[in-house]
């Protein structure tokens, strides 16, 4: 952890002691732990998702549900976060943090392709979290795109891969997606876009037009 990181660390509003497990035991226990948002980047969901008071956001790519927690953490009561994870093999691990949450009541996770499931859902979603397969970004915005209200607020997670995105040396099939999904977003007049160089990079997208 560099230097910067502890000291804003140290100067934020300190984790939640059961985010705090979450984040140990998804080290300890699953490959690619540094999938997981983190402290930084969930106390950032967590304020925009009590800054917009969705009723419903959207989630794609549930992992170990570290930022599904934070999110619904936010919620007001009533609304509620719908998470696709594709992964079957991590739902032994991610559902019982979920049911044990104080916020069990606010979380509907759904094991399954969003891709295939989504368009099946009649719901309309206020802020959206996208962290799935990098190479399927575009699918992902094109797909949810007609379920989020005017005004609603998208985040795409990893939209600087790395800072490969910036290095044209790097042209591995992600990196291009990501690229690709980056271009697209930049020219797309319906949306404000701002890219936020945290972590590996986080899209805001705000729609503003259908």
């Amino acid at each position: 952890m560099d230097t910067i990181e502890n000291y804003i660390l140290s100067h934020i509003t300190p984790e939640d002691d059961y985010l705090h497990q979450l984040y140990r035991a998804t080290n300890l226990k699953l490959l690619r732990p540094r999938m997981a948002s983190g402290h930084i980047q969930g106390s950032l969901l967590r304020m925009l998702t009590a800054l917009i008071k969705p009723e419903y956001v959207l989630e794609i790519g549930t992992f170990s549900g570290y930022s599904t927690l934070c999110i619904a953490s936010a919620l007001n009561l009533g609304s509620k976060i719908i998470t696709y994870e594709i992964n079957d093999e991590q739902e032994e691990f991610t559902r019982p943090w979920f049911e044990n949450s104080p916020y069990a009541n606010k979380i509907e996770f759904i094991i399954g392709d969003a891709v295939k499931l989504l368009p099946k859902s009649s719901k309309t979603f206020q802020m959206a979290f996208i962290d799935g397969n990098k190479r399927d970004y575009q699918t992902y915005y094109e797909l949810i795109f007609p379920k989020m209200s005017l005004g609603s607020l998208i985040i795409f997670d990893n939209s600087l891969w790395n800072n490969r995105v910036a290095d044209s040396s790097h042209n591995d099939a992600q990196t291009q997606s990501v690229r690709a999904f980056n271009d697209l977003v930049a020219a797309d007049r319906r949306v404000e876009s701002l890219i936020i160089p945290m972590r590996d990079g986080l899209t805001l997208l705000r729609k503003v037009k259908n």
